[in-house]
């Protein structure tokens, strides 16, 4: 099975497509088992002692190799799903075009996949007419596992019991290079997947790394293939690459590699707007801070950040027509939803988060009578006020005013009460009598 893999890969003309074990032994990879999850370790553990590999694979090696912290770990194994129920019992199996296991430990889940297989005549191999794989369910070697996988530095499989890392491609010296450089032949491999260009711009950005002219070279003209991903897709895709703590790094990214104008709708929309590109890039700036600090982000907030600018173009249009301002808010939410809905696929769980964001705006120009006090007991006013500081630091908003509520939660009842605003009545006209 081996030896016609390497034939196929050989036939494609790949340079790094061949997989040659090198093992990396402890003196030289620096990593420490102590840095591996107890459940990770438990998990691989247990299987090595049924008979089978397994290994700590992908993101999780490749993060420790360079100083981050892994946010999971996952465990490439020999074993079948079943096999892997029947040893490990706190487990369930989950999907159905390829199956994997959850291994529970307390409150950490570690996901075990058996390794996948590369054989291109196999009937559960499946493309469409542009090459993308539409049916890829195929069980294989450890071999034909590394050569699965994207980029060389993401085809690295640990062994916490030995302390070896098992590398295919070159994956610790493309780590030490700070080089991104694709498994195979990258025109082939993104034909097979077009998402493989934008993970290709997420991990550089992310890592700091630069692609290898081989990896960069096809980007560009083969960007019309992420016309043809689907929307649902597209949308987890750019939406990890927005959550990944270097979002403005990343659209710099797909700026630059031409992966934009009517191929990403979202990216359009941040790019597009000069009005309000100040805004929506502190917006992700403090995304971006708030991630590498390990604080909670809503995507509900983000996406209202990136909707703004057309709801508030929509209200003040609507507005100098004649229509009154509440209404004329909430018309102009709607149809801006609905508009982007036929570009972007949001999902309809994010419109109340955004809606009540956007609602609450108003309301922050009213500091007279109680309507402040109301406003501070609503349920949303933190993520409103947060929203409302972005306006007023892009100058969208007087920064009197962003002050003025930055002083008012932080004082007392009386202080409060002595900082609201006269409200000035208009003068009713009387009528003289007779």
């Amino acid at each position: 099975m081996i030896a016609s893999f390497i034939k196929k890969v050989l036939r494609r003309g790949a340079r790094n497509a061949v997989p040659r074990l090198r093992i990396v032994p402890a003196e030289s990879h620096g990593l420490s088992p102590d840095a591996i999850s107890a459940c990770a370790t438990r998990v691989t553990k247990t299987l090595q002692n049924g008979g089978f590999k397994a290994y700590i694979v992908g993101g999780a090696v490749r993060d420790l190799l360079v100083g981050k912290e892994p946010k999971d770990f996952d465990v490439a194994t020999s074993a079948t799903p079943d096999q892997v129920r029947q040893l490990i019992r706190r487990s369930r199996v989950i999907g159905r075009r390829f199956q994997i296991v959850h291994a529970i430990c307390h409150d950490e889940v570690v996901e075990v996949t058996t390794f996948r297989g590369a054989n291109s005549e196999d009937a559960n191999q499946q493309t469409d007419e542009h090459g993308r794989l539409t049916r890829d369910n195929v069980f294989g070697t450890i071999e034909e596992d590394a050569a699965r996988r994207d980029f060389t530095v993401n085809a690295l499989y640990y062994d916490p019991v030995r302390n070896e890392v098992l590398d295919y491609f070159d994956g610790v010296a493309d780590l030490r290079a700070r080089r991104l450089t694709m498994i195979g032949d990258p025109a082939q491999r993104y034909r097979e997947d077009p998402v493989r260009m934008l993970r290709a711009v997420r991990f550089s950005a992310k890592l700091g790394f630069e692609m290898d002219t081989a990896t960069r070279a096809p980007i560009r003209d083969m960007a019309d293939l992420l016309l043809h991903v689907p929307e649902s897709r597209l949308f987890d895709e750019i939406l990890k690459l927005l959550l990944s703590g270097h979002a403005n790094a990343c659209i710099g990214r797909l700026r630059a590699e031409g992966l934009h104008h009517d191929l990403l709708p979202l990216l359009d929309l941040i790019l597009d707007q000069p009005q309000g590109e100040r805004f929506i890039r502190q917006s992700l700036e403090n995304t971006d801070r708030r991630i590498l600090e390990e604080k909670p982000v809503s995507p509900g907030f983000l996406f209202a950040t990136l909707l703004w600018h057309p709801v508030l173009d929509d209200w003040k249009r609507r507005q100098a027509a004649g229509e009154r301002s509440m209404p004329a808010l909430f018309t102009a939410m709607a149809e801006t939803l609905e508009a982007q809905r036929r570009k972007l696929a949001i999902p309809r769980r994010y419109d109340a988060v955004m809606k009540e964001i956007w609602s609450l705006q108003p309301r922050f120009e009213q500091r007279s009578g109680q309507r402040p006090f109301r406003l501070l007991e609503h349920p949303r006013f933190r993520a409103a006020y947060d929203f409302m500081l972005l306006r007023a630091d892009s100058g969208e908003l007087a920064e009197e005013i962003s002050d003025w509520w930055t002083d008012f939660q932080q004082v007392g009842q009386e202080e409060r009460e002595a900082m609201l605003v006269a409200e000035e009545r208009p003068r009713r006209s009387r009528r003289r009598r007779r």
